[in-house]
């Protein structure tokens, strides 16, 4: 039995006041929706959970969740995808999906399993940060606002890095993983 799946009950977002199932999963999810309301100056409104993506592989095709996207000024300026486990293998597919989200390169990207934390350069990949007090808060992330200069991907990169995070994030996935939908064929 894996127990990240178990249904313990039900649970209230603390973003969108959304009624959830509890698991383990959620559980450390919502831990990092406390962190960015109460410690690092995030209002709800900055914050769009389970944020839906489209991802393509030739004709295949799934929609992904991101966990938590922060918009501020409707620019995305960081996600952060939550996982089980090693946080290394979530390096690539992470940084995949905040190249092609939004238009533009989203400059910070975390990857977390609730208790660890990556801090990582969106344009580079490069550990900029570990730790999940090392996650940026509103005033850090609206100076990086201010600072402009969002590059836009280019369309035959955003099919290159939606073919990657197909194969991470799709072609391994539990069948229990009810954080992907696979769509049909096109």
């Amino acid at each position: 039995m894996n127990v990240h799946h178990l249904i313990m009950g039900k649970i209230v977002d603390r973003i969108s006041g959304e009624t959830l199932d509890d698991t383990h999963d959620e559980r450390l999810r919502q831990s990092i929706a406390a962190l960015l309301l109460e410690r690092k100056g995030y209002a709800p409104g900055d914050i769009r959970p389970r944020q839906r993506l489209e991802v393509r592989a030739g004709r295949k095709r799934a929609l992904l969740r991101i966990d938590f996207t922060v918009v501020l000024a409707e620019y995305a300026m960081m996600i952060i995808k939550y996982g089980p486990g090693s946080l290394v293998t979530r390096h690539r597919s992470a940084l995949a999906a905040g190249r092609i989200l939004y238009p533009h390169q989203i400059p910070v990207v975390v990857v977390t399993n609730g208790i660890e934390a990556d801090i990582l350069s969106g344009a580079t990949g490069r550990i900029t940060g570990r730790g999940l007090a090392e996650i940026p808060d509103k005033p850090s992330l609206q100076r990086l606002l201010d600072d402009g200069g969002f590059a836009e991907i280019p369309p035959d990169r955003a099919e290159r890095e939606s073919r990657i995070l197909y194969a991470y994030e799709v072609d391994g996935a539990c069948a229990c993983d009810d954080d992907i939908c696979r769509l049909p064929v096109q």
